[in-house]
């Protein structure tokens, strides 16, 4: 057994962010009476990305992104909303809208029982654990790292050190960060010098924003790599 401890990211890793997101971004627009299309939810995802990023960077503070996301999309489309109240209900919606991406059950259950799995995210904490009791994965892992209870968000070494030392003993040589994002999974496992795995099915990776020890197209190859 090549790890023992794998550190997985939640959305784009294990869960589907983008449906949640859609399905929690339509839900809330129709009840301010906007019909959201294609183009709105694209909109919407660029700017949320891009204040996630600016997160990361320290640029901006999680209580201003959850509703400043809903002041620039209504700012490029002419909507009349408060923002912060949709940002309230954005969120109990998307709490609900729980999807495992395919491949994933299979992915955990051979793994399950072989080595210890815990969960490292970014998300608020009532979003991800309404959604982790909504898929059920919560069987799998041993514990889930949620950065509004850490304190810290990835990719700060903070975080992971705060990580590190909840897991009883904790062998950063026996451990695999495995995640979509370079420039907060990989990246951030760098900073705390474990080995890290981008989850990439395109096989595509910026190596200058972060550099993986591993890319894996599929859940096969993420399986094979932690059996080494």
């Amino acid at each position: 057994m090549r790890y023992n401890t794998v550190l997985f990211d939640a959305d784009g890793t294990l869960l589907d962010f983008e449906r949640s997101e859609r399905e929690a971004l339509m839900d809330a627009l129709k009840q301010r009476g906007i019909n959201a299309d294609d183009e709105v939810v694209g909109v919407y995802s660029r700017i949320n990305d891009r204040l996630w990023k600016m997160l990361e960077k320290k640029e901006i503070e999680r209580q201003v992104l959850v509703y400043r996301r809903f002041e620039l999309l209504a700012e490029h489309f002419g909507y009349e909303l408060d923002a912060k109240e949709m940002a309230r209900d954005y969120m109990s919606i998307i709490a609900t809208k729980g999807y495992l991406l395919d491949g994933v059950t299979e992915l955990l259950d051979g793994l399950y029982g072989r080595v210890r799995m815990y969960i490292i995210t970014n998300g608020a904490a009532t979003v991800q654990r309404g959604r982790y009791a909504v898929t059920g994965i919560g069987k799998y892992f041993d514990g889930v790292f949620i950065s509004e209870e850490v304190g810290f968000n990835k990719p700060d070494v903070r975080y992971f050190e705060r990580v590190g030392a909840e897991i009883p003993q904790f062998d950063k040589s026996a451990t695999l960060v495995v995640g979509d994002s370079l420039s907060s999974d990989i990246k951030g496992g760098n900073n705390f010098g474990v080995d890290t795995c981008l989850y990439s099915p395109t096989g595509e990776a910026d190596t200058s924003i972060a550099l993986p020890t591993y890319i894996a197209k599929s859940y096969g190859e993420v399986q094979k790599i932690i059996f080494g």
